[in-house]
């Protein structure tokens, strides 16, 4: 009887499945001997997949630079198998249009426009990426060698199951078996869910708004991912109240006008103006904070930011030898928050002396000594930099209007317009590289907290606070979008087709009126429409 060939499923085949096979290809030798069947079961295009398929709007751009985009698994990175070096997108885009990379498809105009003006500090379109995506993948499998089949089924996973029983003549076949919604089957050994954001059962909230705009001829779009949405409903002049003014937000307002034939232009002075086309809506946006994610940064550390100081995996060992149950709040927040003080801080001292008193060395051993959150730290501070603007406080950073009391309407535009400028001001100026460092400290704690604290050992309070207060600051201060997005936030509000509701934003359905009603707790706003987005992705749901 000739002998089984082994069969993995990976459900899903954007980013991660092909990052998956690249390293299968890499590490081959180590990890397995003769044939191998492979089967990815992914709708879309193999290797953009979904999130980032080639169909969508051309004006939807990626949150990275093209420098800091790879799927290479190069000699910086710390694996268990052998580094592989390879193009970073904007050398691979190089590559294309000289030649030195040829395992590529013809590409649209549009495509190779962009070929030609992307540079490594770029934001590159989607579109874009999803070229970059599919070449890897093409490579990734070409890599694994003709003893390795690959089957891409452009379907959808339906079910996974233990196997019932073996196939004839196979007593050891397959011990999964994965229905596919076209009622294909495909059975394997191993199954890899490489899954990136996904659809989400309904909250009954949104089941029932969606219900009350269907009953009186309205628009509600649920929490979504942007580009799965169809907005066409949404009429030129309409009012559309929108909740939530991050990622989605930015994407949104993308779709809304210039998805519309809307443009920007800049003016002598470089500010931009807004170009309607005559399809735009009037959005009313708000949310808890009232502001949109902080910009990108544009300047340089002055001296390296390092790894974190205090939280470290020897002081969280010892919380764990003191405490039975972990709590974010209490026990470790106060040393992440010391660790992005440092960082703050420090580059304050060593790169802008002329804002503070003293030496780094000086301010550097007392602020060793005192806990985040004591009346000395306050006080280091206060004597050790004059202007109160430019002291680090967490906590206006993440709720920048907290205890503010708007009178009107035309109060919370002006706040949160200036809010907005000045965020630019600061995070686009090649003299604030403080705000970097503050980016990267927060970084290098995102990146460990998973790793160094045992989840089963935070009380249920701190793993909701984890999954939702900290990874909601952590994207708010760290995962903005590029700064010409928020000056185009900005020129649609001078044009009138982008008004602020103001932080603490509040949404109800009007049974009478048949209409949204939307306010914000901290200003005497009002807005009544139609049509009611909500902006941000659904929380997740088994």
């Amino acid at each position: 009887m000739p002998s089984r060939v082994p069969a993995i499923v990976f459900i899903g085949g954007g980013p991660r499945t092909a990052g998956v096979l690249e390293r299968l290809a890499a590490s081959r030798p180590a990890l397995f001997e003769g044939p191998l069947q492979i089967h990815v079961v992914e709708p879309h295009e193999p290797g953009s997949g979904r999130i980032w398929r080639y169909h969508q709007d051309p004006g939807l751009l990626m949150n990275s630079t093209a420098a800091d985009v790879t799927m290479f698994t190069d000699s910086s990175v710390a694996c268990d198998g052998p580094p592989l070096d390879g193009p970073a997108l904007a050398t691979w885009a190089a590559g294309v249009l000289d030649g030195s990379i040829r395992d590529v498809p013809v590409f649209e105009q549009h495509i190779l426009e962009q070929l030609r003006s992307l540079t490594p500090a770029s934001f590159p379109t989607r579109q874009l990426q999803s070229k970059y995506l599919e070449w890897f993948f093409r490579r990734a499998v070409s890599s694994l060698g003709p003893d390795v089949t690959v089957t891409v089924h452009r379907d959808v996973a339906t079910a996974v199951e233990r196997a019932a029983g073996p196939l004839p003549g196979h007593p050891d076949a397959g011990t999964h078996l994965v229905r596919l919604a076209s009622g294909a089957e495909v059975r394997a050994d191993v199954v890899v869910y490489a899954l990136g954001h996904t659809d989400s059962q309904a909250h009954p909230e949104a089941t029932r708004l969606a219900g009350f705009a269907a009953a009186h001829g309205g628009y509600y779009a649920p929490p979504s991912y942007t580009t799965d949405v169809d907005y066409s409903p949404i009429e030129a002049g309409q009012d559309v109240i929108v909740s939530g003014m991050g990622l989605a937000f930015v994407d949104l307002l993308v779709l809304l006008f210039e998805g519309r034939g809307g443009r920007f232009e800049e003016r002598p002075d470089g500010v931009l103006e807004y170009v309607p086309s005559g399809a735009e809506p009037r959005v009313w946006a708000g949310s808890r904070r009232g502001v949109p994610y902080h910009s990108k940064i544009s300047s340089s550390l002055r001296s390296p930011v390092e790894r974190p100081r205090y939280f470290t995996a020897a002081a969280v060992e010892a919380l764990l030898a003191e405490h039975d149950e972990l709590d974010f709040r209490t026990h470790l927040w106060p040393l992440i928050a010391k660790d992005a003080g440092y960082a703050y801080y420090r580059e304050l001292f060593t790169g802008y002396p002329e804002r503070v008193r003293g030496a780094w060395a000086d301010f550097e051993a007392p602020f060793d000594a005192l806990d985040w959150y004591s009346s000395g730290r306050e006080q280091l501070v206060a004597s050790a930099v004059p202007d109160p603007a430019v002291r680090l406080d967490l906590e206006s950073l993440d709720q920048p209007f907290s205890g503010c009391a708007f009178d009107s309407h035309e109060a919370v535009q002006r706040s949160v317009a200036a809010y907005i400028q000045r965020d630019l001001a600061l995070r686009t100026s090649l003299d604030h590289s403080e705000t970097l460092a503050l980016f990267m400290a927060l970084l290098f704690v995102y990146m460990d907290l998973g790793r160094l604290v045992p989840q089963e050992r935070l009380n249920a309070r701190s793993q909701q606070a984890i999954h939702g207060w900290w990874h909601g600051f952590f994207s708010f201060v760290d995962s903005g979008p590029p700064a010409h997005r928020l000056q185009e936030m900005l020129a649609l509000h001078r044009a009138g087709y982008l008004q602020f509701l103001g932080p603490g934003m509040w949404v109800r359905a009007d049974e009478p009126t048949g209409r949204f009603v939307a306010g914000s707790f901290q200003s005497p706003v009002l807005v009544e429409a139609s049509a009611y987005i909500e902006a941000r992705l659904p929380s997740a749901s088994v």
